[in-house]
């Protein structure tokens, strides 16, 4: 069966300041999503911070439309991958071929070779498939046969998980969850979103229609941009309050804290999440907009359940540390 296919992209004939371009991609993302402006902006920030992005909700509400728009809008070159339950590593990865004529083993690259991969549906494969994606998601590499090579340099994966509770679904073991970023949710639309939607059909044919604004160098300009954003001893004093918060006993369910490594993940997007809104520093409600979708789902193993645990947390955490 045939799990993997190409999202065409063409590139931007005529691409845009760095500024504009930025809010026009945000513009045209939030127009095929209605009604979820936060939730594409949350998935801009995470690829400018150079980070993965988790969705998590029931099928239907949007989660593969907003993955296809991404590739389009950016102009990157897209794969996607259905994650099914005799998905094998090496359909993701990859396999080492016998060549009869040259008598040698010849590489063949899998859909990971790809800027932006579509991993649909992830948790519907086991545990074996999911970890092709560990080395890739961190490291931008794949090892296959003791070969290492590399990824595309703004590879970027968009992982579609289903609730845990529904049959058929693994969850994620926290190693995964950790290469996520961030994990958001889109939920029901209101219902005078829900009847736009409606009179205006699939918002998925939309997407794959969509015109590309973006492209490679301008993204690399983008995180350029972010990584210069200042942030003050002060907010660095506030980040590592709230890290120590998730790691007093009792607070996270699996009793492990956020580590380090989710701290420097946290200012990074709050980096990205500055320049979005046109900021030179980070702010206070910088680190409070992006906590939830960096810390939800690495405290409980779920986008859904970790959003009230982190919205109380910031409520305990002063900021005047």
């Amino acid at each position: 069966m045939n799990t993997t296919s190409d999202i065409a992209i063409h590139p931007a004939s005529h691409p845009a300041s760095d500024g504009h371009a930025l809010d026009q991609v945000v513009d045209a993302l939030g127009a095929i999503l209605i009604g979820k402006e936060h939730q594409v902006r949350l998935a801009v920030a995470t690829l400018i911070a150079e980070g993965h992005l988790l969705i998590e909700d029931v099928p239907g509400v949007g989660k593969t439309t907003l993955a296809h728009a991404l590739g389009h809008v950016l102009a990157l070159p897209a794969r996607r991958v259905q994650f099914t339950s005799d998905l094998l590593p090496g359909d993701i990865t990859g396999l080492s071929m016998f060549n009869t004529d040259t008598r040698e083993f010849d590489f063949k690259p899998g859909p990971v070779f790809t800027s932006v991969l579509l991993a649909d549906e992830i948790n519907r494969a086991p545990p074996r498939a999911q970890s092709a994606l560990l080395e890739a998601m961190e490291e931008k590499q794949v090892t296959v046969d003791g070969t290492t090579y590399t990824l595309p340099e703004h590879f970027f994966v968009i992982a579609t998980q289903n609730p845990t509770d529904q049959l058929g679904a693994y969850p994620l073991p926290e190693s995964q969850l950790d290469r996520f970023l961030t994990g958001i949710t889109l939920g029901y639309l209101a219902p005078e979103e829900e009847k736009a939607l409606l009179a205006g059909g699939s918002r998925l044919s939309v997407a794959q229609q969509a015109n590309p604004l973006s492209n490679p160098e301008q993204i690399s300009r983008w995180r350029a941009q972010a990584s210069k954003i200042t942030v003050a001893d002060r907010l660095l004093d506030y980040v590592l309050a709230l890290l120590n918060e998730t790691r007093k006993q009792g607070v996270a369910p699996g009793g492990h804290g956020l580590s380090p490594r989710a701290g420097l993940k946290l200012i990074a997007i709050a980096r990205a999440w500055a320049l979005l809104n046109h900021r030179t520093m980070v702010i206070p409600e910088d680190i409070q907009a992006v906590f939830g979708p960096v810390a939800g789902h690495r405290l409980t193993g779920s986008v859904k359940a970790g959003k009230t645990l982190c919205q109380s947390i910031i409520e305990r955490i002063p900021l005047d540390q």
